[in-house]
């Protein structure tokens, strides 16, 4: 079994990720979050939201619709050029993205060889919605990416927030794509989550670019940050020809994944191509100088990210499966044991232990099988900590708190168990 499809299996198996409709056969390219992935799923979005927004003075947040009036995305390009180019296997109708060499090439294995492609067309990406109660029904469209909603407030958030350039506006929203070929688990999927931030700044050139390559910094230093492997990570410059015609500069961080080196989220200079096509401006205050920002956005996928983060957390010891989350990111932060769950003295210890830590963090309770395989079960599912109430819990009010990444393990006094844990996810 190689890695991916042991990360399949752990995913469905422990709660991270369902197929969605499963029990119906599924639908492609749409994924449920279990209880274990939503919690993981949250944990990236609160860190990049306490990342971007909350430390910050300059950024401010929002939350746009995901359908808007269509005339959004007439003005921003999307209904002429959200596309990819498709080709069509004319022995089994089978749509591919013509750019994608290596699912072509491998498709021939399945018709013993042969291979018999349509010429290449454009596919346009958007989703199409219908509204109303009366016919004809009016058309819209599902967003193809959340960083529309922000240009169109632009002037509603400086109006209403009397924020000055330079500033940015932060999002995490779900958007939509009718991609051709969706795979690889939740990589690239119909329906996904996008962590965006639009920053902008002066039309100036020298400056512009220092922006842009701040953010390029940051966003490869959060990730770091939260643990994923240096060495797994690098950047992928756009070449000038191979940039979209409105981008000044333009990189990818990408990760290394089993299928391959992947893009999971890009940094672009967008100059004045999106607050232009809608017609906004920006009037200085102090010096009644009017002009259109120029944006460096930040787009973030964070099904990407919690893919790549299971990925690069997961280890085997063994028979031992270890997902080695950075604590800030682990669905429960401490799970709670009784040694014994047939002695009632170690059980109400244990629960007061647990409700005490429950209070502010997310802990979960374990009293199953005997403590190796609690060990083992935390471990698979990425707990830091493992708090075991004992015997020597009765006399002396101290448990055994286990640490997930050395196996070692230390007493601790019960009441200074809040500030324990609390030190180490600083």
């Amino acid at each position: 079994m190689d890695l991916m499809e042991k990360i399949t299996s752990l995913a469905k198996r422990r709660g991270f990720i369902f197929q969605g409709s499963e029990i119906y056969g599924g639908y492609q390219g749409f994924w449920d979050y279990g209880p274990l992935g939503v919690e993981l799923k949250n944990n990236i979005k609160k860190e990049w939201w306490k990342s971007m927004v909350y430390e910050r003075e300059d950024v401010v947040g929002m939350d746009a619709a995901v359908i808007m009036n269509p005339t959004v995305w007439e003005k921003s390009g999307h209904l002429k050029s959200f596309t990819d180019p498709m080709v069509e296997c004319k022995i089994c109708h089978k749509r591919f993205k013509a750019e994608d060499k290596k699912a072509l090439s491998s498709h021939g294995s399945e018709h013993d060889g042969e291979t018999d492609w349509t010429e290449t067309k454009t596919f346009n990406l958007m989703t199409e919605v219908l509204l109303g109660t009366t016919e004809p029904k009016e058309k819209s469209y599902l967003r193809g990416e959340i960083t529309q909603g922000v240009f169109v407030n632009f002037k509603n958030v400086v109006d209403s927030t009397r924020i000055k350039v330079p500033f940015g506006i932060a999002q995490i929203g779900k958007a939509f794509r009718n991609e051709i070929t969706p795979g690889n688990l939740t990589f690239r999927s119909r329906e996904f989550e996008q962590m965006e931030l639009e920053y902008f700044v002066r039309p100036d050139e020298d400056k512009s670019k220092d922006t842009f390559e701040f953010w390029k910094d940051a966003r490869k230093k959060w990730y770091l940050d939260l643990g994923i492997s240096p060495d797994k990570l690098r950047f992928h410059d756009h070449e000038p020809e191979k940039r979209a015609h409105y981008a000044k500069f333009a990189t990818d961080l990408e990760y290394e994944a089993p299928f391959g080196w992947s893009e999971f989220e890009g940094i672009h200079h967008r100059g004045d191509y999106d607050l232009g096509n809608h017609g906004l401006k920006y009037k200085d205050e102090i010096t009644g100088e009017e002009f259109t920002p120029w944006v460096i956005e930040t787009s973030g996928g964070v099904d990407r990210a919690m893919l790549f983060f299971l990925i690069d957390s997961y280890q085997e010891d063994g028979e031992r499966v270890i997902l080695k989350l950075n604590p800030k990111l682990a669905p429960y932060k401490v799970a709670v044991f009784p040694l014994l769950k047939n002695k009632p003295d170690l059980i109400e210890k244990a629960r007061e232990v647990y409700f005490s830590l429950k209070k502010n963090l997310n802990v979960v309770w374990d009293d199953r099988g005997n403590i190796g395989k609690r060990y083992f079960a935390q471990d698979e599912i990425g707990t830091p900590w493992c708090v075991t109430v004992d015997f020597q819990s009765l006399d002396d009010a101290t448990v055994t708190v286990r640490d997930r990444d050395s196996a070692k393990q230390e007493r601790v006094s019960i009441d200074k168990l809040a500030e324990y844990f609390e030190n180490r996810l600083k």
